[in-house]
């Protein structure tokens, strides 16, 4: 919790040779905007931007491969978010209540989207999921009330065969799964 609070940072730069962010490193820090994270960074830790309230733009470099749980969450005005190449999981809650997130490309690096991870991602309308995910667990795009457009880069039998929890997409839109064969409309429950 190195800069926890420290709510005049308006900006930082992390150096390259840094290879963690820990837990709850910048959390609080209610006046930083922006961020870049670099390839020599792997891991981003638990909790390490919550509450970042005016945070709007995140880059995370191709070294990161694990997105801690709570990582942004609560980061309300978050518009733009790349995540790297390297990442193979996100973190339960990991963007929770990122209200104003709109789009998400989840690289085909990951793996495993943990519960939560988008939950309450209320303006959240397209997402992008790469064609290594295996998992998607409990509500994890739960209350995207908005979400309506979802590109998978695999098969309709690839996205059948990820592990889904049955509440994954709990209080989404009407959504459609747009797959390299065919598409998928939202089933009814």
């Amino acid at each position: 919790s190195a800069f926890s609070g420290c709510s005049a940072l308006t900006s930082i730069t992390i150096p390259d040779g840094v290879m963690s962010i820990g837990s709850e490193a910048f959390a609080y820090c209610s006046w930083l905007t922006s961020i870049t994270i670099p390839d020599s960074v792997v891991s981003i830790d638990r909790s390490a931007f919550f509450g970042c309230s005016a945070l709007e733009s995140v880059i995370i470099g191709n070294g990161v491969t694990t997105i801690g749980s709570k990582a942004f969450q609560n980061c309300k005005s978050l518009e733009s978010v790349t995540i790297g190449n390297g990442v193979t999981s996100i973190g339960s809650e990991a963007f929770y209540n990122c209200s104003a997130l709109t789009t998400i490309t989840i690289p085909d690096s990951v793996v495993s989207i943990d519960s939560f991870a988008f939950e309450n991602c209320s303006a959240l309308e397209s997402v992008t999921i790469g064609n290594g995910v295996t998992s998607i667990g409990s509500e994890a795009f739960a209350n995207c009330t908005m979400l309506e457009k979802i590109t998978f880069n695999g098969t309709m039998e690839q996205w059948d065969a990820i592990v889904k929890s049955s509440d994954w997409d709990y209080d989404t839109a009407r959504y459609t799964i747009y797959c390299t064969d065919g598409d998928i409309s939202k089933p009814v429950r």
